[in-house]
């Protein structure tokens, strides 16, 4: 929203009479409650749940109450940045918190859910989320099992007469950018479980731990595959959803552009602003400069991208959408030069005002 002001001041001052409308984006990953709920009217609650590591930790989701709808980060419970380094093992670490922030939202009377599921430190295949929502993960001799992908070694039966009962009346969105399987080579421990603190041991009994963990599942739910992509997002977290909660993994980008209803302010636009960070040959993939730009073109508005910094492949993004795009930077600064918010603003505004000169001599030539 601070970059989308920055260049409504430009476009202004390059055109008053304009009719500027700044909104919302995210790409479901870090950052989507905050920016959702600043573009949404809505508003932000903090609750006690444990965190990674089984400690109390205070975490954040939002609160659209137009649309009754709860939006989550799971980093912001189970996030491996809050873990330090020569803590993160992945056999200890949960998603418990998650399910308490899921769980803390059915009471608030939210039904509809957002859940933004990268960024994880955990391996457990969401099975702290499960237990957290009344699901039993119980070992032989019917007791919850450990938290942590441990856990899975013991699993022995999965119960759900105990489950929250609302859970039947709400629907989860799954912001999953990832097509991971829940096992193999390209399976969450294989692929994922390194960065998490895995050695090349854990990663093969954790991977074995979460097919066992399909399986028994699959007893109970027949119609679940862990073979469907993204199942193995978030250390199995996005398998869980699918399975037990009969949620829907879908872009990240796309399950912002829907909520925020952006067609309605797009379908008028003479021009669409737009960018990121850096562009690269990773934005013309899929990320949300290039969603952007996909619904602008559906409506023949112009597409333009500002970034703090652009690389040669950058030019992938002209192919899928983006007509122009330019880096703000005016001079070689260091990168906490280049971060500081007075000069990202000022920096921004001016190469917007700009762009902008140019686009109005070209149509009044």
């Amino acid at each position: 929203m601070e970059a989308g002001r920055a260049a409504a001041e430009c476009i202004l001052r390059v055109d008053p009479n304009a009719d500027v409308q700044v909104r919302p984006l995210a790409d479901g990953g870090e950052g989507t409650v905050e920016t959702l709920v600043q573009g949404m009217n809505g508003k932000v609650r903090e609750i006690p749940v444990k965190g990674p590591l089984g400690e109390p930790i205070t975490a954040q989701y939002g609160i659209i109450e137009e649309s009754g709808t709860a939006v989550i980060e799971m980093s912001a419970a189970s996030g491996l940045p809050m873990v330090p380094p020569e803590k993160r093992n992945p056999l200890y670490t949960t998603t418990y918190g998650v399910g308490e922030m899921i769980r803390d939202a059915i009471g608030q009377g939210l039904r509809r859910f957002i859940v933004g599921i990268g960024g994880s430190a955990t391996n457990d295949g969401g099975a702290g989320m499960l237990q957290a929502l009344g699901f039993g993960l119980l070992d032989k001799e019917g007791a919850p099992i450990p938290y942590g992908a441990r856990g899975l070694e013991v699993l022995a039966q999965i119960t759900d007469e105990d489950a929250m009962p609302e859970l039947k009346e709400c629907t989860f969105r799954i912001a999953c950018d990832v097509n991971n399987p829940l096992c193999g080579e390209k399976g969450a421990s294989a692929v994922y479980g390194p960065q998490k603190g895995a050695d090349p041991e854990m990663v093969k009994q954790m991977d074995a731990w979460l097919g066992a963990f399909a399986a028994l599942a699959k007893e109970k739910y027949p119609a679940i595959d862990p073979d469907t992509p993204g199942s193995g997002a978030a250390g199995g977290l996005g398998f869980a959803f699918l399975a037990f909660l009969h949620g829907e993994l879908q872009s990240g980008i796309q399950i912002v552009l829907e909520e925020t209803k952006l067609d309605d302010y797009v379908k008028d636009a003479d021009a669409v602003v737009t960018g990121e960070g850096r562009l690269d040959f990773q934005t013309a993939m899929g990320k949300a400069p290039v969603g952007v730009a996909k619904l602008a073109k559906k409506y023949g508005a112009a597409t333009i991208a500002f970034a703090g910094s652009v690389t040669p492949e950058a030019t992938e993004c002209n192919k899928n959408g983006i007509d122009a795009f330019f880096p703000i930077l005016r001079g070689v600064v260091t990168l906490e030069d280049a971060m500081n918010p007075t000069n990202a603003h000022n920096n921004l505004a001016a190469t917007a005002e700009q762009a902008f000169r140019l686009a109005l001599a070209w149509k009044n030539r």
